[in-house]
């Protein structure tokens, strides 16, 4: 799949009317391809980025239920998304994986009580059991850069990590290959009507390198999964904007530096806002904020803040003071926007997280929600698309989002714990990346859990238009190596450049792009744009 001349091919087929075309290529928009394949429509999705280039590559990397809206009485939010945290641990095993949450409590009654009534309500939601009260000594043997000063006890409960641009990238593989249609770089630049102004399908244009292709593309319906864009769509209904763009920022810090065994709750000295610190793919990470993001979104990716920055290294060290985490610790950072309904909370995170749906003249957009609830919110959208479909869809009947795995043991010399983080990433892809590796390739880049032939499989097949697709989001060596990878950079290219054909003008042009890039949006000093 996806591979030379893919996008050619995929621009061709483009003449036909659609039953459904997404506008969209995050987790919602792949949710919603995925389950309108199952059901039979002929669907085609666009982004005009790359897959998963704006939220959905930037979240927390958790699957959870989100443990500080019980705090905001967000009661039907948690109990949605903790039921759905269940349903992803048994739907997409090795992709989405247990991640046991530590919760330091000082001595404070009144808090105590808090974090004791939480941990069994949050299991309660699920509903499920897998909890424990700890006294000082069993949190520290748990995680021994906690500051014993401070700690008097704390609770142990279990949410999930994940790869959030993986789940994307596998969901819309996964859905091409049961016969949907999706492409990246491919902007909706106006809504086509119908003479009573009814949306029926979209203009899109090729924005890929080099790209000049323009098409009228018919729908039955479009959906509109853009996130926090949806706003901006919008407007070609005449739609008044709704949304709030709130941005969560994190930093990303070594495993020598910040080594957790578990995932930890801050509360952050300033304000006692919940924040967390986080195991991920071979790092750790710290985030996040909740801020209004006022910049223009066409001025270019968000960013942190040098505020953000101090904010959240206040909470790291008030947390774990014996470590006196600084800036020169950060190997690099990264901004998500958050579209939220607009009520006008004077605080960013008191605004719900529930999602909404809205038909507007044959434009349905679906927006709001977390990552976690993605299939709700696909199938939310399906049904209000429904009257404009060519049959009804069944989504009373529950229908399985990830392809089963291989049932292969891990090849020799591979890891048992390497070959299952692969098998979450790739599906039933493994073992042809496994298979197409080249001698040398199938072995770890450093320390992390990612091997070079992933390197080779993206770029060979994996809809790469731009270095930093690649080093970003499909393998993520730019979030998880000093510098963005760029010491690695020499055996890169010779991966890379022949697999996609770029000629050295080209390579250079990508390699500055994406330092320029780097630079501004995920270093650890981030400029801005």
């Amino acid at each position: 799949m996806w591979e030379k001349g893919w996008r050619q091919r995929a621009w061709q087929e483009l003449d036909r009317k659609w039953d459904i075309l997404i506008i969209g290529g995050g987790i919602t928009g792949a949710g919603i391809l995925r389950r309108a394949v199952q059901e039979g429509y002929h669907t085609l999705l666009v982004e005009a980025g790359d897959f998963s280039n704006g939220t959905s590559s930037r979240s927390s990397k958790l699957i959870h239920g989100g443990f500080r809206y019980l705090r905001n009485k967000q009661f039907s939010v948690t109990r949605e998304s903790v039921r759905e945290r269940e349903w992803l641990l048994k739907e997409a095993r090795h992709l989405v994986t247990p991640l046991g949450f530590l919760m330091p409590c000082p001595d404070d009654r009144k808090l105590k009580s808090q974090f004791a009534v939480g941990v069994i309500l949050y299991d309660l939601l699920a509903p499920k059991w897998h909890h424990s009260r700890l006294n000082s000594r069993e949190m520290l043997d748990r995680c021994p850069v906690l500051d014993a000063d401070q700690l008097h006890c704390g609770f142990l409960y279990y949410d999930a990590g994940m790869d959030d641009a993986r789940m994307v990238l596998r969901l819309i593989r996964e859905s091409v290959s049961a016969g949907g249609c999706a492409i990246n770089y491919a902007r909706a630049a106006a809504l086509l009507k119908e003479a009573d102004g009814r949306v029926c399908g979209a203009v899109i244009k090729d924005t890929a390198a080099g790209g000049f292709q323009e098409k009228e593309v018919q729908a039955r319906v479009v959906i509109n999964a853009t996130g926090p864009w949806s706003d901006e769509i919008r407007a070609g209904v005449n739609a008044p904007a709704r949304l709030r763009k709130l941005r969560g920022s994190h930093l990303v810090f070594s495993r020598q530096r910040l080594n957790l065994p578990y995932a930890v709750t801050l509360l952050h000295p300033r304000d006692r806002r919940a924040m967390f610190a986080i195991p991920w793919e071979g790092v750790s990470l710290i985030g996040t904020t909740d801020l209004d993001h006022t910049l223009p979104l066409s001025q270019g990716e968000p960013y942190t803040t040098q505020e953000e920055i101090d904010y959240i290294l206040e909470a790291a060290n008030a947390t774990f003071p014996g470590l006196q985490l600084d800036r020169a610790d950060i190997i690099s950072t990264f901004s998500g926007l958050r579209p939220v309904v607009n009520t006008g909370q004077a605080d960013p995170s008191k605004e719900s997280r529930d999602h909404v749906v809205w038909e507007e003249n044959g434009l349905v957009t679906i927006t709001g929600g977390k990552y976690t609830t993605f299939r709700i919110m696909a199938e939310d959208a399906l049904r209000a698309a429904m009257p404009a479909l060519p049959h009804p869809a069944n989504l009373s009947r529950p229908k399985p989002y990830f392809s089963p795995l291989p049932t292969r043991s891990s090849p020799q010399g591979v890891a048992a714990e390497t070959w299952l983080y692969l098998l979450g990433r790739y599906g039933n892809e493994t073992i042809q990346l496994f298979e197409n590796a080249e001698e040398g390739e199938n072995q770890p880049v450093g320390s992390l859990p990612n091997l070079w032939s992933e390197v080779r499989w993206a770029a060979r097949c994996g809809a790469v238009e731009h270095l930093d697709d690649l080093l970003l989001r499909r393998v993520r060596l730019g979030l998880l190596l000093p510098h963005g990878a760029q010491e690695e950079m020499a055996r890169v290219r010779e991966i890379v450049q022949p697999e996609l054909g770029w000629d050295d003008a080209r390579w250079q042009a990508e390699f500055t792009r994406y330092v320029e890039l780097y630079k501004k949006a995920y270093s650890p000093s981030p400029a801005g744009f």
